[in-house]
């Protein structure tokens, strides 16, 4: 059972699988077709619950706390040498322990980096995918161009080294006060959610949001000193290395999988975490003054984030997949919880049209 209060409707358990012992909420029956859902960074399966309770009939919703959050099992670490592949892995392992052999799958942010994962890892078990303000397949930070080209030979600027002590001690001392400004709940309000929008569910959300794993090995994760700018770059363990594009592989195996699930990405007009200019990436901060020694946009650029994935959707069409885009006017990094009715208009057609 979560310590967080779940809505009516939703199940609340500790799962074991093969490969962890976890927290899943789930809502409707098990003989349905799976949806499972996969939440991203400092979050957890509590930001789901709306979108799984507004499900249409014959569907199964199912989301867990991923390693390194919520109620997981603190001992299960991510390997950031993975690029989050260990953590896809996790998912399969869940739908094994379900005897869920095929599912649609919805991620964010975060985890739109691991539904990336697991299309390269076993894309027949994949109904559809619903990426809802992915990161880039790249990873985050540290590339360059659409292409996701390194900016230097050890991805300085990319990693657990970006993030800022203060909000690391913030999560630590379970701050929950708007005052800080380096505290989840102003963060979640500038970043996440599209201002001056506050959810209803503020208070859970934010209880979820200071439920992430800390320490070297979880969050944010270790790091190593680099002599590009910014001077850090990835060390092995946690989320945000795992982000790193230096881990992310191989991305033209995107476009080569076979079979190629239909795909849908929906993002935010205003997301200010997954964009083109996002307000977290080292690039901009440093354009911003706030990073010394900015060394100019032709030296380290931002990252292209919307461009990226727009151009890895394009090859996989152009390979013969089938994906289509949605931007949301006015919304921001998690579209779903800002709009539920918009975002919904959008996610159950395409459902509907990839169902079983």
């Amino acid at each position: 059972m979560s310590s967080i209060p779940t809505l009516p409707g939703i199940t609340s358990q500790m799962i074991q699988t093969a490969r962890l012992n976890t927290h899943v909420l789930s809502a409707g029956s098990a003989d349905d077709t799976a949806v499972l859902f996969i939440h991203g960074n400092t979050s957890s399966a509590t930001f789901w619950e709306e979108t799984m309770l507004t499900l249409p009939e014959g569907y199964f919703a199912l989301a867990p706390d991923l390693r390194g959050y919520g109620d997981a099992d603190p001992t299960a670490k991510i390997d950031a040498t993975q690029g989050l592949r260990d953590v896809a892995e996790d998912m399969f392992a869940l739908l094994d322990a379900f005897n869920i052999e095929q599912a649609h799958v919805v991620g964010n942010s975060l985890g739109g980096v691991v539904v990336w994962r697991m299309m390269e890892i076993a894309p027949e078990r994949l109904l559809s995918v619903t990426q809802v303000a992915p990161g880039s397949p790249y990873g985050f930070g540290g590339t360059k161009d659409v292409d996701g080209t390194p900016t230097t030979a050890d991805f300085a600027g990319s990693g657990a080294g970006l993030i800022n002590p203060a909000v690391v001690q913030a999560i630590a001392a379970q701050d929950r006060s708007l005052e800080n400004p380096m505290g989840l709940r102003g963060a979640l309000r500038r970043l996440v959610y599209n201002p001056p929008f506050v959810p209803e569910r503020e208070e859970d959300l934010l209880t979820a949001a200071l439920s992430t794993h800390i320490g070297e090995q979880d969050y944010p994760g270790d790091k190593v000193a680099s002599p590009n700018w910014p001077f850090v770059a990835p060390g092995v363990w946690g989320p945000n290395n795992a982000l790193s594009p230096k881990y992310a592989g191989d991305v033209s195996q995107l476009w080569q999988i076979e079979p190629k699930p239909p795909v849908l990405w929906v993002w935010g007009e205003k997301d200010g975490a997954v964009s083109n200019t996002a307000v977290s990436d080292i690039a901009n901060l440093g354009q911003l003054g706030y990073i010394h020694g900015y060394p100019g946009t032709e030296a380290y650029p931002p990252q292209p984030m919307i461009d990226q994935i727009r151009a890895v959707l394009h090859q996989y069409t152009a390979h013969g997949g089938q994906a289509k885009e949605v931007m949301l006017p006015g919304l921001g990094h998690v579209p779903y919880i800002e709009d539920l009715e918009q975002f919904n208009t959008v996610f159950h057609p395409f459902l509907a049209k990839s169902k079983k």
